[in-house]
């Protein structure tokens, strides 16, 4: 069968594939700018999470012939590896000492063992006191009684692999030993309570903003549109006040010797002596939180209700159906693609706060991602800071997951 063919001899085929791939062109260099900086801003930072979080090399970098070796020495003995070993890490240390390498071996040894920094900072001066000719494993052994410690000998067994699940392990309270995985004392797990209460003090706020703003948001709807307007302005005046501003607030009016409890004790509810604590716990990171995340929830309510025609609700009542059973039945329903658009951003914001809850959470009010700013501002264990991000971060997608298959994520909407 013969093709059909343009003025210029070219196959119409060809010639209507060549258009739709330039149009496929143009669409993507219009969208190329969104691409890139999603890629810049979200794929390469968590991709660089990712690797954070499994990455050890720095242990068989700074110590090749020493990891080397360990490979064939067996720990359940019970004995120090032999000279080879001593020696290798002498020559190890020795090259890593000129690139000043060292102490940041001992900082990352550190994350898994107390004690080691220290000795890593001071082996620069015990190599540089050492002989050759005279046995290594005597020299370290007196330099420092940590290297005729098996558990020093261990740990570098442990994490010489470039690639360790150590990280990951500590972020749910377990270690790594020559033996495999184990739970860390009770005394010492914090984590996985951390992550519990980050998921149900986010779920309590979530619940709460729900019931506060699900009536505000009506009133808003329902109300004549100037009245509307302007209730709508004090609804939007926490977002031109400072996070900072709003949280310190609080701080003032929760704490033993702030505005609420000089009230309750001016009522006569509560004695001087007996004010409430109400702030340092989890009681004070509810009521901030709430407070600051109430209008992610009233804004999708609201932007939903708006739509429903008011005829609805009349309708109803006409057929004979009371005022209960007309909000049920029929506006009820129509609002909850405006809860899930709410439930979810007001959910996602929660669970990764973390200035809030430190300023008035205390002890008993911080979250998760609290441990996860002090690791990496203060500790500077970016590992584990990176393994606790991905984990919440799962956890997240899971959730997400679990609700589009229980609510269905396209019944979301904004109005």
């Amino acid at each position: 069968m013969e093709q059909i063919q343009t003025p210029h001899g070219v196959p119409l085929k060809k010639q209507i594939a060549r258009a739709l791939f330039k149009q496929k062109v143009r669409a993507l260099l219009l969208i190329a700018p969104l691409l890139i900086f999603i890629l810049i801003t979200f794929v390469i930072p968590i991709t660089d999470m990712l690797l954070r979080s499994i990455d050890n090399s720095i242990v068989s970098d700074t110590l090749p012939q020493t990891t080397t070796v360990l490979e064939t020495w067996d720990a359940s003995t019970g004995e120090l590896p032999d000279e080879a070993a001593f020696a290798a890490l002498y020559h190890d240390l020795k090259q890593a000492i000129e690139q000043k390498n060292h102490t940041k071996l001992g900082t990352r040894l550190n994350y898994e063992s107390s004690g080691m920094s220290s000795l890593f900072r001071k082996v620069g001066k015990d190599v540089s006191k050492m002989q050759e000719g005279i046995s290594y494993k005597e020299q370290f052994i007196a330099a420092d009684k940590l290297w005729g410690n098996l558990k020093t000998w261990t740990l570098l067994k442990v994490y010489s692999p470039k690639y360790t699940n150590g990280y990951f392990l500590a972020a749910i309270d377990m270690k790594k030993t020559a033996d495999g995985a184990e739970m860390l004392p009770a005394s010492e797990r914090i984590y996985l309570n951390l992550f519990a209460r980050t998921l149900f003090m986010s779920l309590v706020i979530t619940g709460l903003c729900l019931v506060l703003g699900y009536p505000i948001a009506w009133l808003l709807a329902n109300l004549p549109m100037r009245t509307s307007n302007l209730l709508m302005i004090l609804v939007l005046l926490p977002f031109w006040t400072s996070l900072l501003v709003r949280t310190s607030a609080w701080k003032v009016l929760l704490q033993q010797q702030g505005v609420i409890n000089d009230i309750l004790v001016w009522l006569g509810v509560v004695s001087n002596t007996g004010r409430l604590e109400l702030i340092n716990n989890q009681f004070g990171t509810l009521v901030a939180m709430t407070h600051i995340l109430l209008p992610f929830m009233i804004l999708p309510l609201y932007s939903v209700m708006r739509t429903i025609p008011p005829a609805y609700m009349r309708a109803a009542k006409s057929l004979g159906a009371t005022d209960w059973t007309a909000f049920w039945r029929v506006y009820f329903p129509q609002t909850i693609a405006g809860i899930g658009a709410g439930a979810i951003l007001t959910f996602i914001l929660a669970i990764g706060y973390y200035i809030t809850p430190e300023l008035v959470g205390g002890t008993q009010g911080t979250f998760i991602s609290n441990r996860i700013a002090y690791h990496i501002s203060s500790s500077l264990n970016w590992g584990l800071a990176a393994a606790l991000g991905t984990i919440l971060l799962t956890l997240v997608l899971v959730l997400y997951w679990v609700y589009d298959k229980i609510v269905g994520i396209d019944k979301v909407k904004l109005g």
